[in-house]
């Protein structure tokens, strides 16, 4: 039987209740079957490792994590320390020293769920959303200087390479060939950023010639958002940006029903080092420690993670558990307008999976 080692990163807030529940569902998959278990291993690092030691995480943490199959995290976020300190300390520490650079986020109205655009049947909202995670916007490259004079000055400078922006178009163009429709969306602002914004777009083009199979499309940022509302049906694969994708991911997510049910995958596609994957809802410290959290987006992220190590079967059964919870109102928590808590969802999941 293979053993699979997986790092959980609890972080902030609701991160310590949802990634609990995530390897409760894997370790009642891991019973139903006999091909596979896991081996736990938590980390204490976030907002409270902080206060105690000054570092988000140790400065020896990624060698921890090196010989790990995967990482399930939480979520990184503190509303008493500041958010530029949690997110480069832990989150982007890892992302970046993993070189983590395709960040990939699936989007589906699941069923049961009641999603905004009404207009909208749940087969015309079923995007991936590629997210450049190594560069760009979120380079960290920038400084201050004169700081508290009225000639003070802040820079933040978006960095693109041809080599990261080469190697997340290909991702993209893969992951579209792979889908049923082959539709690319390459997401840009090249009216505006006139130099890297241009190159992306350059850069996208050249590489589109190694993909003769898959149909492809260029589109402004913010046309793309108002397409997203508009004309859902319109869009299957994205790749963006580290900051477009960011927020189009966000509005993704709202639009299917939920932050809280929205998952991803920081991936290293090369797997030199164990890729990421969690749920983008946040630290939620607003109702964190009341078991009110969904863990939808958490136990969807450990499809993700499935996936990633091969597990395609045991992936498929834990999603179609997952969708039967969500399709049984009495299963929703806050987030989708229902009652049930955190216990409740997994233990749904739970009793689903012991049923297939």
């Amino acid at each position: 039987m293979k053993t699979y080692k997986i790092a959980c990163i609890p972080g902030d807030g609701i991160g310590k209740e949802v990634v609990p529940a995530g390897q409760e569902v894997l370790q009642a998959l891991a019973a139903s079957q006999e091909r596979f278990r896991f081996e736990f291993t938590s980390f204490g690092w976030g907002g409270d490792f902080y206060r105690e030691h000054g570092v988000m995480m140790p400065a020896d943490g990624l060698d921890a994590l090196r010989g790990m199959d995967a990482i399930l995290f939480g979520s990184a976020g503190d509303p008493h320390i500041p958010d530029h300190v949690t997110l480069w300390g832990l989150r982007l520490k890892i992302c970046q020293g993993f070189d983590q650079y395709a960040n990939v986020r699936p989007t589906r109205i699941l069923p049961g769920i009641d999603a905004p655009l009404k207009r909208c049947a749940p087969a015309d909202l079923d995007w991936v959303i590629v997210r450049e995670n190594s560069e760009g916007e979120y380079a960290g490259v920038g400084g201050r200087a004169h700081q508290g004079h009225p000639i003070e000055v802040a820079t933040d400078v978006s960095v693109m390479t041809r080599a990261g922006v080469e190697r997340i178009m290909r991702f993209g163009f893969r992951l579209a060939q792979s889908r049923p429709r082959k539709l690319l969306t390459v997401v840009t602002k090249s009216n505006a950023q006139r130099h890297a914004m241009v190159m992306w777009d350059e850069i996208a083009l050249a590489v589109s010639r190694e993909f003769p199979d898959v149909r492809w499309e260029k589109e402004l940022v913010d046309a793309c958002a108002a397409r997203m509302v508009t004309r859902p049906a319109s869009l299957d694969t994205l790749v963006a940006t580290n900051l477009h994708a960011d927020i189009l991911s966000d509005l993704a997510a709202a639009l299917s029903g939920s932050l809280g049910i929205a998952p991803t995958g920081n991936i290293d596609p090369e797997r030199r080092y164990p890729s990421m994957f969690e749920p983008i809802h946040g630290s939620a410290f607003d109702i964190m420690g009341r078991g009110l959290a969904n863990p939808i987006g958490t136990f969807w992220s450990c499809v993700m993670l499935l996936e990633h190590l091969g597990e395609t079967d045991a992936a498929a059964r834990l999603m179609a558990a997952l969708e039967a919870v969500t399709a049984d109102p009495a299963l929703h928590t806050g987030d989708l307008g229902g009652k049930a808590r955190t216990a409740d969802v997994t233990a749904g999941v739970c009793h689903q999976l012991l049923q297939r």
